[in-house]
């Protein structure tokens, strides 16, 4: 069985979608915490099972020796390493064949990759075949926000003409699907990232060609862009989050290509222009 966490989420219904695609969903499990929200592919015949990453008792009956599973790394910052930890444990204890985990880029340095080192240390810690998903940056973290950037005309960003090389989420799940679905990936590390490393001043340029209207790039302090970010109702600590990125990403952390991806999914990773048209489209 192939078992994935966190499967109703905007990575994990990607990743259960390529999966359907090349596996009987008689083979497939998600551990989610609303049934409701998996209720399409139970009636494909995808076995559901209810969990909470807070509750760890209700993670035994998740996995089953001999699985694979793929823990999706949780949306809560700050509690990251306490759930996952029950996730790990609950694995170790079924017995599972290979835990593949959605961490982040190698190499960062930011505070928001703390919380994924430690959960590799326990993966290592347990004994488990393992495969890391270390997972540059979405192109979607960018583009959700397209028709707002339009409409202001203007993107804002403190990080110095850094670049980014990221790739649209369908890239990343393929990578986990071929992961799951493939051999030789016990206990290694993929390094994934997009092909291309582009600018928020190139990604400006893209949205104005696309749409028409004038989109230019505003570089802004940390605090200034701070201020921004809390002032579309962002609560302060996750500010300093992503405040604390842009500067890991004017290191240029999150700008390596290393072809992982692309090598993993066996074509070229979405060009940033795709990702933008679909969602100008949208």
């Amino acid at each position: 069985m192939i078992v994935v966490t966190g499967a109703t989420g905007q990575l994990g219904r990607h990743v259960v979608e390529g999966l359907l695609a090349r596996t009987p969903a008689g083979e497939i499990a998600v551990a989610v915490r609303d049934a409701e929200k998996a209720a399409d592919w139970a009636g494909l015949g995808v076995s559901v099972r209810v969990v909470d990453y807070d509750r760890p008792e209700t993670l035994a009956a998740a996995f089953g020796a001999g699985d694979k599973v793929l823990l999706i790394s949780s949306n809560v910052i700050g509690s990251r390493t306490p759930q996952h930890r029950a996730v790990v444990d609950a694995a170790k204890a079924a017995g599972v064949a290979l835990l593949a985990y959605t961490g982040i880029l190698g190499g960062t340095e930011f505070g928001l990759a703390d919380e994924h080192k430690e959960t590799e240390a326990l993966i290592l810690a347990s004994g488990l075949p393992y495969v890391f998903l270390r997972n540059g940056w979405y192109t979607e973290n960018y583009t959700a926000h397209a028709a707002g950037a339009v409409e202001h005309g203007e993107v804002v960003g403190s990080n110095r003409g850094g670049r980014v090389a990221t790739a649209a989420r369908r890239d990343y799940a393929d990578a986990a699907v071929a992961v799951l679905t493939g051999a030789g990936h016990e206990n290694r590390a993929y390094e994934l990232s997009g092909d291309v490393a582009w600018s928020l001043g190139e990604y400006a340029a893209e949205l104005s060609a696309q749409s028409g209207r004038p989109v230019v790039h505003r570089e802004l302090t940390a605090a200034e862009y701070h201020a921004v970010l809390v002032s579309t109702g962002m609560p302060a600590g996750f500010a300093d989050v992503f405040v604390d990125v842009e500067a890991g990403i004017e290191r240029g952390e999150l700008a390596r290509t290393t072809g992982d991806l692309a090598r993993l999914i066996g074509r070229p990773t979405t060009p940033l222009a795709d990702t933008v048209k679909a969602a100008l489209a949208a």
